[in-house]
């Protein structure tokens, strides 16, 4: 069976845990050459070498010239760029007035303006070819919780940009995204802490599912890899929730 990602080249952000990790491993099983992001240069290291064609640029996606960075390892390793696959956020816990200043403006900076940073340097090359730009966002751009203003509103705010950019591209450039609910990742544990009980909040959040069970990376990365793929060729400027019907409860 053929690679659906053959000679993709594919820049994979929050790679070195969680969706993110899981995304670049299907993406590659796929046929896809990678630049893999991230913080935890141990991990990056690591993933970057058990995947076939793939280099590690750690660094932090809200500082733009990390970003530029990235589009030219792309290039000088690889000759094109492809797809973006963008999945690095951050959760900036507190209510609005707990939120000290410098968390709300990192939680944008982080799960939004990178969005724009990445793209902005990107597009350019991506034009090139049939280019696709996949944002990782959450059903909290839909759907609030308690102690995460600045998560909502960057991910409420990160499908107008992808719309946006789906409008301003067409027809060289798909622009989507993903909206998952409650996926077993360490960011989920790490959200949970803004409720009392941490632990009974995550087993609550899968039984409150219509499917009765949290999400798996690899629920996520099965998606990505068919907005990514010619599986999807009709679809721009989607937000797709895969949530386990919990946004309906």
């Amino acid at each position: 069976m053929p690679h659906k990602l053959k000679d993709k080249v594919c820049i994979v952000t929050g790679a070195t845990s969680g969706m993110g990790k899981s995304i670049a491993e299907t993406f590659s099983e796929e046929g896809a050459k990678l630049v893999l992001s991230g913080r935890n240069g141990e991990r990056g290291k690591a993933l970057a070498t058990a995947l076939k064609e793939a280099v590690f640029i750690p660094g932090d996606v809200s500082e733009p010239p990390y970003n530029e960075e990235l589009v030219q390892a792309a290039i000088e390793n690889f000759g094109k760029l492809d797809v973006l696959s963008i999945n690095a956020g951050i959760l900036g816990l507190g209510n609005v007035v707990e939120l000290n200043l410098a968390e709300w403006q990192k939680t944008l900076d982080t799960n939004l303006s990178a969005i724009f940073y990445l793209s902005k340097y990107a597009i350019p090359y991506l034009l090139k070819g049939e280019g696709n730009i996949l944002i990782n966002s959450s059903i909290a751009a839909f759907k609030s919780f308690p102690n995460h203003p600045a998560y909502c509103a960057s991910k409420a705010a990160s499908l107008a940009l992808m719309k946006q950019m789906a409008v301003e591209y067409a027809p060289k450039i798909r622009v989507n995204a993903i909206c998952p609910g409650p996926v077993d990742t360490p960011l989920l544990w790490d959200s949970a802490k803004a409720f009392e009980d941490p632990e009974t909040a995550v087993e609550n959040a899968g039984k409150t599912t219509l499917l009765n069970r949290l999400g798996t990376p690899e629920d996520i990365s099965k998606l990505a890899l068919f907005l990514i793929s010619e599986d999807s060729s009709w679809i721009t400027g989607s937000a797709m929730t895969i949530d386990g019907g919990i946004i309906n409860t």
